[in-house]
């Protein structure tokens, strides 16, 4: 059974496609290993190891982000990687952002450690199967569109280097999804204090990301926040993950806690 936010992040998720894009996303929404690998990550993640919403919520908002930057990108002017060296149409290229968006922390069902190379192992025979689904007369597509969104997938966590604009949309992506909703599950569980407690209080404090166009730069994220204990979360994890995408050119990023002065970091 899914849960009733998860139900309302497929509606609005769908709601947000049309064509080939929303086609791809039922054939996602709708898969029984995807949906499973989902929930059993969350249950490693929360019910076992205590950290944050890795499951079928986070992935699903982590999808929202990246598409939302990739037309933000596309309205500006910007063309993805695959479109700008004529391999793929605008609509292709962001298939393989939805793909990697997905399924990026899938890995979190088998162990934290490495898990976007565990999640990239899983993810390959899913990838190969919906794009064989969607594209099946078209193999040099279906070979890029699979290996950007398993560049994507392992790239996540900012360690990596990566290359393609699609790529660099996830760990961006991400990072983005700190509001307080994604730590109310460990915080409500836990009752002792633990080492690492910075990462739930921080990601507490944050009441809501905003992406939007910018001013200078084509994407403006804006990080706002009840109180300064959420600037860890803007500096020690969505500020690296920036740093290590190449998106990082197009994006504006500013921090606000409570009516005081936004801090603008790019």
């Amino acid at each position: 059974m899914k849960s009733p936010k998860e139900v309302a992040l497929d509606r609005r998720l769908l709601h947000s496609l049309e064509g080939l894009l929303r086609r791809v996303a039922e054939r996602l929404i709708g898969d029984p290993e995807v949906h499973v690998l989902q929930e059993y990550a969350n249950a490693v993640s929360i019910v076992r190891l205590g950290y944050n919403d890795h499951g079928p919520v986070h992935m699903r908002l982590v999808t929202l982000n990246a598409l939302r930057m990739a037309q933000i990108l596309g309205e500006a002017g910007v063309p993805l990687s695959l479109e700008r060296e004529g391999l793929a149409t605008p609509e292709e290229a962001r298939v393989a952002v939805l793909l990697a968006a997905f399924l990026h922390d899938i890995g979190m069902s088998v162990c934290r450690d490495a898990h976007e190379e565990h999640s990239a192992a899983l993810a390959l025979p899913i990838l190969d199967r919906i794009l064989a689904e969607a594209f099946p007369d078209a193999l040099p597509l279906r070979i890029a569109l699979r290996s950007v969104a398993l560049e994507g997938i392992i790239g996540h966590m900012g360690h990596r280097t990566i290359h393609s604009l699609e790529a660099g949309l996830i760990p961006v992506a991400d990072g983005c999804d700190m509001a307080k909703g994604r730590a109310r599950i460990p915080m409500m569980r836990q009752e002792t204090v633990r080492v690492g407690d910075i990462h739930r209080y921080s990601a507490s404090a944050v009441d809501k990301v905003e992406i939007l166009p910018g001013e200078q730069r084509p994407i403006r994220i804006t990080v706002r926040m009840a109180q300064s204990v959420g600037l860890f979360q803007v500096e020690e994890v969505l500020w690296a993950k920036i740093q290590a995408s190449p998106i990082q050119p197009y994006i504006e990023l500013l921090a606000q806690v409570r009516d005081e002065k936004p801090r603008q970091y790019l």
